[in-house]
């Protein structure tokens, strides 16, 4: 097999706080090969977004990573100086960051932003930048690009903003875009516009997509792989087909089996996941899941929690008792 695009081998990322150390991301690994994507799917709070920022090492205070390494075409881009990183993010690998609003600057024109990324890595004029930035903007499909360009964030709607978001990810043609719950608040029509602008970019320039999303149908719709993410931790992963018609985690089973759909009887309440989440600043030694899964046995009361281990090729699972493909739902 060709070495993935972006592999991340046991990266962990705590944030320090008062209250206690908080264990946002717990020995991640992933594999996103060249072209494809890769989406990290959970519940708000898994840690999700986490593992992007830490991939390109944005991590707000009080986080900061604490092992682990992430390659980029088999170069080492965790061990890189702050300078050389700067280099990197933007060029070689970008990101979509969950807020549209909140992550573009309020006080600086539109156009002035998208040309901030062109001008930091290109040696272009600044009339070229501007032509430059008109251009990614109405490849966005935003109309009047140059009416778009003079305006400020605020005067924007949330999907005008995206698309910005993505002129600016995108504006170097990166070989690997991660992307942040990229349709989230947003109405169903724009979704699915933005959905297909990220399926066009990877057809145009065969960009790698890391999809964050907590939305099966986005993940669905968009991607190959599938790595399920549960208080820090994968827990499953494998093709995307496998994991949904085979799902072998109970919580992963949990998910699928809590989707709405047109087929099911609209006499019985939707099934529920019981219990909430852990607390990130107090996961316990065994499997974090225990106290809302169906399936646990006394084993994993006794052990800590299992590592991932392959079920079957290409599909991952850390579950002493996982779930038979009778018990999968429908």
């Amino acid at each position: 097999m060709t070495e993935p695009v972006l592999r991340v081998e046991d990266l962990q990322a705590h944030f320090f706080t008062p209250e206690g150390v908080i264990r946002a991301v717990n020995g991640v690994s992933l594999a996103l090969e060249r072209g494809s994507t890769l989406a990290i799917l959970g519940e708000s709070g898994a840690g999700k977004t986490s593992v992007g920022l830490a991939i390109l090492n944005l991590l707000p205070h009080p986080g900061r990573i604490v092992g682990g390494r992430v390659f980029l075409e088999g170069r080492e881009i965790s061990a890189l100086k702050a300078r050389e990183l700067r280099q990197v993010r933007g060029r070689e690998i970008a990101m979509i960051f969950q807020d549209p609003v909140g992550g573009l600057n309020p006080v600086l024109p539109i156009g002035v932003q998208v040309e901030e990324i062109i001008t930091t890595h290109l040696p272009l004029s600044r009339k070229e930048a501007k032509r430059r930035s008109l251009e990614l903007l109405s490849q966005m499909g935003l109309p009047d690009p140059e009416q778009v360009a003079s305006r400020y964030p605020f005067h924007l709607s949330g999907g005008m903003c995206q698309r910005v978001m993505i002129a600016i990810a995108t504006a170097l043609n990166p070989k690997v875009l991660i992307a942040d719950e990229p349709t989230s608040a947003l109405d169903v029509t724009v979704q699915a516009a933005i959905l297909h602008d990220l399926a066009d970019l990877r057809r145009r320039y065969g960009t790698s997509i890391l999809l964050i999303t907590h939305d099966i149908g986005v993940v669905a719709h968009m991607a190959e792989q599938v790595a399920v993410m549960y208080a820090g931790s994968i827990v499953e992963s494998g093709e995307a087909t496998d994991v949904f018609h085979q799902p072998r985690h109970p919580y992963t089973w949990a998910l699928l089996a809590a989707r709405p759909r047109p087929d099911r009887d609209q006499g019985k309440p939707l099934p529920s996941i019981p219990g909430t989440a852990p607390n990130l600043a107090e996961l316990p030694d065994e499997c974090p899941f225990l106290p809302r899964c169906s399936k646990a046995l006394s084993l994993c009361r006794r052990e800590p929690a299992p590592p991932l281990s392959e079920l079957s090729p290409r599909h991952m699972v850390a579950c002493y008792n996982p779930v038979v493909h009778q018990e999968a739902p429908n």
